[in-house]
C-alpha cells in the first residue's frame, strides 16, 4: 500500500513539473534514464551473483558463517568482507535483507553494511593520492572499528 501511495505522489509531482516546464521535465527524465542505464549493469550483475550464491549456499551455511550463533567471529568475518567489497549502497541494503532472510544475524549484517559503506580497502590508492597515507589509514581504521560499535549497538537494540 505504501508503494502505491509513493508512486502516486511521484506521478502527481511529475505531472505538475511537466505542466510548469515541459522542457526541463523532459531533460530531467532523460538524465534520470541515463543514470538508470549506467546503474543497471552493476545492479543486475550483483543481483545475479547474489542469486547464484544464495542458490549454492543453503541458509544453514549462511547461519553457521554469519548467523547469530557465529558470534563475534561472524561479526569479524562480515566486517572484513564488507571492508574489501565494493558494492554501491542501493545494492547493499537489498543484499543485506536477502542475507537476513536466509539466516544471517543482525549484528553480522550491521557490521557488514557499516564496513561496506565506510571502509574502502579497494579505494585506498585513490584516497591516499588525495588525502595522504596517514589520514587514509586513520580514517579506514576508525571506520573499521566503528563497524563493530554499530554491530554491538544494533545487536543490543534488536535483540
Amino acid at each position: 500500500m505504501t508503494n502505491v501511495v509513493l508512486y502516486g505522489a511521484v506521478g502527481i509531482i511529475l505531472l505538475i513539473s511537466f505542466y510548469k516546464d515541459k522542457s526541463k521535465t523532459k531533460m530531467a527524465l532523460k538524465k534520470a534514464w541515463k543514470a538508470f542505464e549506467n546503474i543497471l549493469p552493476q545492479f543486475l550483475g550483483v543481483i545475479v551473483i547474489v542469486g547464484v550464491m544464495l542458490s549454492l549456499i543453503d541458509p544453514e551455511t549462511i547461519g553457521i558463517l554469519v548467523g547469530n550463533q557465529s558470534g563475534w567471529v561472524g561479526v569479524i568475518l562480515s566486517s572484513v568482507i564488507g571492508a574489501i567489497t565494493l558494492i554501491p549502497g542501493f545494492v547493499a541494503f537489498p543484499l543485506a535483507a536477502l542475507l537476513l532472510q536466509n539466516g544471517a544475524g543482525v549484528m553480522q549484517i550491521a557490521a557488514f553494511v557499516s564496513s561496506l559503506m565506510m571502509v574502502g580497502v579497494v579505494t585506498i590508492p585513490v584516497e591516499i593520492k588525495y588525502f595522504g597515507k596517514k589520514l587514509t589509514l586513520l580514517r579506514n581504521t576508525l571506520a573499521f572499528i566503528f563497524s563493530f560499535i554499530v554491530a554491538l549497538i544494533i545487536g543490543r537494540v534488536v535483540q
